[in-house]
C-alpha cells in the first residue's frame, strides 16, 4: 500500500506541475506557489520512494516513519493550499479554452495528490507505532497557517512598495524554514545527536518575537491610511475589476493568518517552557530542591 500510495502522489504531482507548464498556464507570481509545490512534492516523493526501494532507511539514524509521517502530512497540506489557492486566484486571469481545461485538469489532479498524501498518513498511522504528540501538532499547524501565508504574499504587489512589509515577508520565510527543521527534529528521533527540545524551545520563542512585529507592521502599513495603507476594501482598484479575490482581500487574509498563527506560537511556548521547566526541575538533586 505504501508503494501504491507513493506512485499515485508522484503521478498526481507529476500530470498537475505538466499541465500547468505544457500549455503555458503559469502566470508568474500567481503560479509560483503552486509550481513549486508540485515539483517539491514530486521531487521529495521520488527520493523516499527510491530510498525504500533500495532499503536505505535502515541506514539512518532518525526514525524513518516519523519523518515518513512528518513529510506526508506536510506534503497533504500544502498540496490542498494550493488545490485551493491556483483555481481562485488563477482561473479568472485564463480564457477559456486549451490553457482553462489544463488548469482546470491540474487542479484535480492536484486534489488527487492531497487525497493520497491524506490516505498515506492515516494508513501509516494505523499500521505502525508512530504517534502525534500536542507539539507535534501544533507545529504541523504552525507550517500549515505559514504555507498559507506564503500563498498568499507570492504576489509581490502586496509588499514591494514598502520595506517594513519586506521584513514581514522575510520573518514568514525564516519562521517557516524555523519550523520544518524543528518539525522534523521533533518527529525523528534526533534527540541523541541535537538537543531539539532546546532548540525546538529557541525557535519557537524566537517566532513569537519575530511575528510580534509582522502583527503590528503588516496591518499598519497595508490599512493605515496616514503611511499609504487602504483602509477600505471598496477603494482598491483590483476588487472593483470582477476578481473573487483581490490585493485587498489578499491583504486582510494575510493579516488574520498571522494573528492566528501567533496565537498557535504563544500556546506552543507556554507548552515548551513548562516541559522544559518540569524536565529540570525532576533532574535536580534532591538537596537542592
Amino acid at each position: 500500500m505504501g508503494y501504491f500510495f507513493r506512485l499515485l502522489q508522484l503521478l498526481s504531482t507529476c500530470v498537475a506541475l505538466s499541465l500547468v507548464a505544457s500549455e503555458n498556464a503559469w502566470i508568474a507570481d500567481v503560479s509560483n506557489w503552486s509550481m513549486f509545490i508540485w515539483c517539491f512534492c514530486f521531487v521529495v516523493t521520488l527520493l523516499s520512494l527510491i530510498v525504500e526501494l533500495c532499503q536505505l532507511q535502515e541506514k539512518f539514524s532518525w526514525s524513518w516513519n516519523n519523518f515518513l509521517i512528518t513529510y506526508t502530512c506536510f506534503s497533504a497540506l500544502v498540496c490542498l493550499s494550493a488545490s485551493i489557492m491556483y483555481p481562485i486566484i488563477h482561473l479568472q486571469m485564463l480564457s477559456y479554452g486549451t490553457q482553462w481545461n489544463h488548469a482546470i485538469a491540474a487542479t484535480a489532479f492536484s486534489c488527487i495528490a492531497s487525497v493520497a498524501y491524506a490516505m498515506e498518513v492515516v494508513w501509516t498511522c494505523v499500521n505502525t507505532s508512530v504517534s502525534c504528540s500536542f507539539i507535534g501538532l501544533l507545529k504541523r499547524l504552525e507550517t500549515t497557517v505559514a504555507c498559507a501565508i506564503l500563498a498568499f504574499i507570492s504576489n509581490t504587489f502586496l509588499y514591494m512598495h514598502h520595506p517594513a512589509l519586506v521584513w514581514c515577508v522575510a520573518v514568514y520565510s525564516i519562521c517557516f524554514i524555523l519550523g520544518v527543521i524543528s518539525l522534523l527534529l521533533y518527529q525523528c528521533d534526533c534527540d541523541d545527536r541535537l538537543p531539539s527540545s532546546h532548540f525546538v524551545f529557541g525557535q519557537t520563542m524566537l517566532a513569537v518575537l519575530l511575528y510580534t512585529t509582522a502583527a503590528i507592521l503588516w496591518p499598519l502599513y497595508q490599512f493605515n491610511e496616514q503611511l499609504g495603507g487602504n483602509p477600505q476594501r471598496s477603494r482598491d482598484a483590483s476588487c472593483n475589476a470582477g476578481y473573487s479575490v483581490c490585493i485587498w482581500d489578499q491583504q486582510l487574509a494575510v493579516a488574520t493568518l498571522t494573528a492566528i498563527n501567533l496565537l498557535i506560537y504563544v500556546v506552543d511556548l507556554v507548552i515548551s517552557a513548562f516541559q522544559i521547566f518540569f524536565s529540570l526541575e525532576i533532574s535536580l538533586p534532591s538537596d537542592i530542591l
